[in-house]
């Protein structure tokens, strides 16, 4: 599943490992700085190519895998199964 806080994380982490403000990217790739801020905080909701402008200019790039479904463990089937009292 896709998780916009964890990745927002991960972008912000790297962009700082290069050393760049949000302003330097805004200017690099030409989103405004307040959409890159949203994107980091897992708040955006806009169009995949301005997410992609922003993460190909810090050398990242989106890649899709398929979602595993994960096989319920016995205390998880017990709560599934659960009857309303």
């Amino acid at each position: 599943m896709f998780d916009r806080v964890k990745n927002g994380k991960v972008i912000m982490e790297y962009r700082k490992q290069l050393k760049k403000t949000q302003k330097d990217i805004a200017s690099e790739c030409g989103v405004n700085k307040a959409v890159l801020s949203q994107i980091e905080n897992g708040k955006f909701t806009g169009s995949l190519k301005i997410y992609e402008r922003y993460i190909n200019v810090l050398g990242l790039e989106l890649s899709v895998t398929p979602i595993i479904n994960k096989i319920p463990d016995f205390d998880e089937l017990g709560e599934m199964f659960d009857e309303d009292e």
